[in-house]
């Protein structure tokens, strides 16, 4: 499959469907075990990440996807913006750039601390915070006095499963009156590749990155009806979908869902 916040497919990923095994419910050990994968991947490469991103290593990213989600967020003007998965904070500090007051979260402390020495001077100010999902969910942001938000944005961050589902159950309460959910993600037709259409863990890959990534995470594929589902179980109403198209391809390079 992917790096999923690289977005480059791999020619033969491995998937998992949804494993009926015991342990493999919600909360089960092989549920837990892909979790962990995915923090112990992104602390291995956090230092590789922040420089494939900042130095432009990601075409897909360079020629379309950073385009496609700003575009759509500066439409929408927030004053207060959350990125949850924040990485080494490229977006905050691009909408920081043009007066937009953000708060980045990431659950990597590497990451975090790369967005706060890299927050351009001269900015709009922002606040970048080391959390997991099940700590959003639980109230980490309402304690720290953060909320609410005119958005709420995540940008191929959202990579697991359960913990996923909890965190977007909790954003409606982290919401301002009027306020959106944003989630750009793989596109799920073009991700799927050769593995069935259907949700469930996938293995990783990085294909296509330089040779210092290593150990890359799984992630938790979900189909088009599956990120539909998920947004209307969470309390929120889905408003548009986008599908930015890659220039050279003309497929869709991922897809953008837009909530309230």
């Amino acid at each position: 499959m992917v790096s999923v916040r690289g977005e480059r497919p791999c020619r033969s990923p491995r998937f998992f469907l949804r494993d009926r095994r015991p342990g493999a419910a919600q909360g089960g050990p092989l549920q837990r075990e892909q979790e962990d994968r995915i923090v112990d991947s992104w602390q291995q490469n956090a230092t590789p990440w922040t420089r494939a991103v900042r130095e432009g290593e990601i075409g897909s990213r360079v020629a379309v996807t950073n385009g496609a989600i700003l575009s759509v967020l500066r439409a929408l003007g927030p004053a207060r913006l959350l990125d949850v998965g924040c990485g080494e904070g490229w977006l905050c500090h691009g909408l920081a750039r043009e007066g937009t007051a953000c708060v980045g979260v990431d659950m990597i402390p590497d990451l975090v601390e790369a967005a706060r020495a890299a927050h351009p001077a001269g900015a709009a100010p922002a606040t970048y915070l080391v959390h997991d999902y099940d700590a959003i969910a639980a109230g980490a942001l309402h304690a720290a006095g953060s909320a609410p938000f005119d958005v709420i944005v995540s940008n191929f961050a959202l990579i697991g499963d359960r913990p996923v589902a909890r965190l977007l159950q909790a954003l409606p309460a982290l919401l301002a009156p009027g306020g959106r959910v944003v989630i750009q993600t793989l596109h799920p037709v073009m991700s799927s590749l050769d593995a069935p259409y259907q949700d469930g863990w996938r293995e990783g890959s990085w294909s296509g990155f330089a040779a210092d990534f290593r150990d890359p995470a799984p992630w938790y594929f979900r189909t088009i009806s599956g990120w539909v589902a998920l947004l209307g179980e969470s309390g929120l109403t889905l408003e548009r979908m986008i599908e930015p198209v890659h220039p050279e391809t003309g497929r869709p390079a991922s897809l953008i869902l837009m909530a309230r």
